[in-house]
């Protein structure tokens, strides 16, 4: 008769979330995880069997439950430029609030690792998908000027995503002065602050360049 969880597997799988993006997939030892869980390391394996089993859960746990927000956003009531709005923000938000982790996946599929890479491959077009289709669908209703589709998505990823990949990084390495610290938390990282690039962008995408705009920036 199998042995009760007791929900000793979420319970590992919650300090997980708190080790991962410090310690990535090579540095997240199996009694780490139980030391910061405070259960034995037996109860892992009978849990989990492996390491690389726990960090698939992990994984596949965290982005499920990102991605099901972004899908949520995507689906509410609305035009679909309204829904790619909401969808965006949501974005800028949660790669404000995960990209500790979302950053530790990407630097250990460069390292190597199988666990990270496979997890990518499986996962790391799912978001900007959802994005296709909604832009597509924008373009389709006239709500979007036109442009290659990997061009729109390049653009918001570069207006949106990048900025909350890049900068909270340096403020964590302490290469920011202060006084510039205050101004990108305030600009850059604040909802106010992401909820202006979105706007910045979606207008962008909606207006083609004109023929006298290209001969100005040309001259």
């Amino acid at each position: 008769m199998p042995r009760p969880s007791r929900n000793i597997d979420q319970v590992l799988l919650q300090s997980g979330r708190a080790l991962y993006p410090v310690h990535g997939c090579a540095g997240l030892s199996l009694r780490l995880l139980a030391e910061h869980a405070q259960v034995n390391v037996g109860m892992f394996h009978y849990h989990f069997q492996s390491k690389d089993n726990f960090l698939r859960e992990l994984l596949a746990q965290m982005y499920e439950e990102l991605f099901v927000q972004l899908q949520q956003e995507a689906s509410i009531a609305g035009t679909t430029l309204q829904r790619l709005r909401h969808a965006l923000l949501r974005l800028g938000r949660l790669m404000r609030e995960h990209g500790a982790w979302l950053g530790r996946v990407l630097a250990d599929a460069s390292d190597g690792e199988g666990v990270a890479t496979a997890f990518l491959q499986a996962n790391g077009t799912r978001h900007v998908a959802l994005l296709l289709a909604l832009l597509d669908q924008a373009v389709q209703e006239g709500s979007l000027a036109p442009l290659p589709a990997m061009q729109r998505v390049a653009f918001l990823m570069g207006a949106i995503a990048a900025p909350m990949a890049i900068v909270p990084r340096a403020l964590r390495l302490g290469v920011v002065p202060q006084p510039l610290t205050v101004l990108i938390q305030a600009d850059v990282l604040s909802d106010v602050g992401i909820a202006q690039r979105v706007d910045l962008a979606l207008w962008a995408l909606t207006h083609a360049p004109t023929s006298t705009f290209m001969e100005a920036v040309h001259d």
